[in-house]
């Protein structure tokens, strides 16, 4: 029986992790998103091409930011600084493939990666949202 409350105990202690990245750091909401983006429309058309970035106003937090990496990933971000509480400042402006905060700290972060870029080391990285494609050039964005 000892065996067993060992085995039982270490399996418990060593197949827990806390190694989830902090995408929020509680200043983000977990506002509901589920969005459809067809590629062939003429608002989404330069996701068509790869290292190009657009917004999508009225999602997430502060809208979404959408970036095709490559020929054949889209990824998508929430539009608010994670690391400030939800300001008019804290809307990220695309700049390339950097997303910049508009507060006056001016985080900058990777729009490939979701992480600050500089030697500003910031707590919390971009909030991801999953990305499924659907079809011929359409995708689900949800989280």
């Amino acid at each position: 029986m000892k065996k067993l409350f060992l085995m039982l105990s270490c399996v418990v202690v060593l197949g827990c992790s806390k190694n989830d990245p902090i995408y929020n750091c509680n200043y983000l909401l977990d506002v509901g998103v589920n969005l459809t983006v067809n590629l062939n429309l003429p608002q989404f058309n330069q996701l068509l091409f790869p290292v190009n970035a657009i917004r999508v106003e009225n999602y997430g937090n502060n809208g979404i930011i959408l970036v095709r990496a490559n020929a054949n990933s889209i990824l998508a971000w929430d539009g608010a600084d994670p690391n400030h509480t939800s300001s008019s400042c804290s809307k990220l402006t695309i700049v390339g493939l950097n997303a910049v905060c508009g507060c006056e700290d001016g985080n900058e972060y990777s729009l490939l990666a979701g992480t600050a870029l500089n030697d500003n080391a910031q707590p919390c990285t971009l909030k991801p949202y999953r990305v499924e494609a659907i079809g011929n050039n359409s995708y689900l964005i949800s989280n």
